[in-house]
């Protein structure tokens, strides 16, 4: 089979009933664990990326938080949100089909705080001078919830 394709013909068929243009498709072996195209038009979920819906399938589905034997095939490159879900399920290999430079001149997704040209340079400033504003609000028995999470958990 080809994923390559699978992940193309999926994202396709969102954009036709109306949803963006981003898939993704989780493989093992020559099967297919997972697929799911971007809901987040369809479920007004900003979290409904493709790569997420398809990362909690393919997790669910073989029970474990870990697909380090599975392949992820996505459309474009990742946002950030997406990358971050990426490594944390540290598949094998993930095959980016498009990338940013690529697509920008078809597709344009500007919310206040976000724009993918810039977003990466975001996590190298202090927190203090990114554009979403942040505001560190301490409480000494926060650390508490992960004292007892070492506790319970050693």
């Amino acid at each position: 089979m080809n994923f390559v394709k699978r992940t193309i013909d999926l994202a396709m068929k969102n954009v036709e009933e109306g949803g963006r243009p981003f898939a993704t498709v989780i493989v093992r072996g020559d099967e297919v664990i997972a697929e799911s195209a971007n809901q987040v038009a369809q479920t007004t979920d900003p979290t409904a990326h493709a790569e997420i819906l398809a990362v909690r399938e393919a997790c669910r589905k073989l029970g474990t938080e870990n697909l380090s034997d599975c392949d992820i095939y996505i459309l474009a490159s990742p946002c950030p949100m997406c990358l971050g879900a990426l490594y944390y399920c540290s598949p094998r290999k993930v095959v980016y089909i498009t990338t940013r430079e690529e697509y920008v001149p078809y597709y344009r997704d500007d919310r206040n705080h976000f724009e993918l040209e810039t977003f990466y340079a975001e996590y190298a400033k202090p927190i203090a001078q990114r554009r979403l504003p942040m505001i560190h609000q301490a409480d000494p028995k926060a650390i508490e919830v992960y004292k007892r999470w070492q506790a319970l958990n050693t």
